[in-house]
């Protein structure tokens, strides 16, 4: 605390240190026409706010400003998802955002005034401004999400609401981030630029060029300190905003599974039929040259626990992936494909969220998610981030997900790492319960 009081205080001296030289560079200066002082800059502002239409001038060119960069933010976000989901959009938007970035914003007002005149100049500008830094760092975010979580979401199949808001959006916070400390800054000097030429109504621009008009320096510093206060409140509001949705934590959505794993092996029974059998058949699989897996031939019943304990670098997470489809074989393959959860080598857990919401990302049910996570967890931990929980507690957690989500097929690849001899038999006791009918395979070393 008293660090920060300290570093506080310096800000101020800093400050005042700066005001000091203002107001001795202005007295040497003696002429209030080339330079005013803070004291006549402060008594123009006090004048100004006096007059009659400052405050319907400020809201005007606020709500310009906020107009263009709401609008380039929005457009920049949509481009940018479009981008990631369709490479050629990134391709054809790449010259445009380029020559956006490159044009100086002198052109884009002169342009923008000959095409549409004042009225909307500002907000124009502001958005061209905008536009190509958010959406470069918007893209980049999406694109620097974690590939491991992407191939997890894709497992569980989880529902685009989710994935976005538990796997891109912490991705995107720091390229966020640093766009919206450039951007902000920008839509301000730019739009009031365009104000300036473009001269509409009650506008601040507007008034800074009068004031130059009438060698009232005074009234053109008064009017800029009016733009820097505005600005910062601006970015504090919009920053204080990214920090609400980022804090944000929306109840999540429950995959939509077709056929007998949307309602486990009871409903199946409850309507009298019978799955079948999931075969792999003639699977080989290839890595630098050398066979991983060659020629596999495996049936796996309904109801039934397969353990698969052959030695390190025998291809059990091979044929793992490759039954959960994130890998395909280069030879053979698996009929029917099931619908599976699984358990990685890795946790492949949301970090910055707690056990309960990783649970609830593939049940859509946190009350379930809760419940379910009480059989090997302690209540302390539910609610904690993954991040602050033990290797063992992690493993737990990851373990729940896979058993809760609606699936056919449960893979587990090493589920026990990390969990002492009391804790393993807690969790196999629960794999038991929690069987439901479906296939179980257990890669392990025993």
């Amino acid at each position: 605390m008293k660090k920060l009081i300290h570093k506080r205080q310096r800000k101020w001296i800093i400050i005042a240190g700066w005001v000091i030289c203002w107001q001795l560079l202005a007295m040497a200066v003696d002429n209030g026409i080339l330079l005013a002082g803070p004291l006549e800059t402060a008594q123009r502002l006090v004048s100004l706010l006096g007059e009659g239409g400052f405050f319907l001038t400020v809201g005007k060119s606020l709500l310009r400003m906020a107009i263009g960069f709401t609008a380039g933010f929005l457009a920049a976000v949509l481009l940018a998802a479009g981008s990631r989901r369709f490479p050629l959009l990134e391709e054809a938007l790449a010259p445009v955002t380029a020559l956006l970035k490159a044009v100086p914003v002198a052109s884009f007002v002169v342009l923008l005034l000959v095409w549409w005149g004042s009225s909307f100049l500002a907000v124009a500008v502001c958005f061209l401004v905008v536009l190509p830094n958010l959406y470069v760092n918007t893209l980049e975010g999406l694109k620097s999400a974690d590939s491991r979580m992407l191939e997890m979401a894709r497992v569980f199949r989880m529902p685009v609401w989710n994935r976005f808001f538990y796997i891109y959006r912490p991705a995107l916070r720091p390229f966020l981030d640093s766009g919206m400390k450039i951007s902000l800054g920008m839509c301000w000097k730019s739009g009031v630029a365009a104000e300036v030429i473009g001269m509409p109504d009650f506008s601040i621009g507007g008034r800074i060029y009068l004031s130059k008009v009438y060698l009232d320096t005074a009234g053109v510093l008064a009017w800029t300190a009016v733009v820097i206060v505005l600005s910062a409140l601006f970015e504090k509001l919009v920053r204080r905003l990214l920090d609400l949705f980022f804090a944000w934590e929306p109840a999540c959505r429950r995959p939509r599974i077709q056929g007998r794993a949307a309602g486990g092996r009871r409903g199946a029974e409850a309507d009298g039929s019978r799955g079948t059998a999931v075969e792999a058949m003639g699977i080989a699989k290839i890595y630098d040259g050398q066979p991983v897996l060659k020629d596999f031939h495996a049936v796996y019943q309904e109801g039934e626990t397969y353990y698969l304990t052959s030695p390190s670098g025998s291809g059990k997470t091979t044929l793992l992936h490759i039954l959960a489809g994130l890998i395909r074989p280069d030879g053979g393959y698996v009929s029917p494909v099931p619908v599976c959860s699984m358990v990685f080598q890795e946790d492949r857990l949301c970090e910055d969220y707690s056990a309960v919401k990783n649970v609830e990302l593939v049940t859509g049910d946190s009350e379930r998610a809760r419940e379910a996570l009480r059989r090997l967890l302690g209540e302390e931990a539910l609610h904690r981030p993954c991040r602050q929980l033990s290797g063992g507690m992690r493993r737990r957690v990851a373990l729940v997900r896979a058993m809760e989500a609606d699936s056919e097929c449960v893979l587990l690849d090493e589920p026990f790492t990390g969990m002492d001899a009391g804790t393993r038999r807690l969790a196999e006791i629960y794999i038991r319960e929690r069987q439901d009918g479906r296939i179980i395979l257990i890669a392990t070393h025993i």
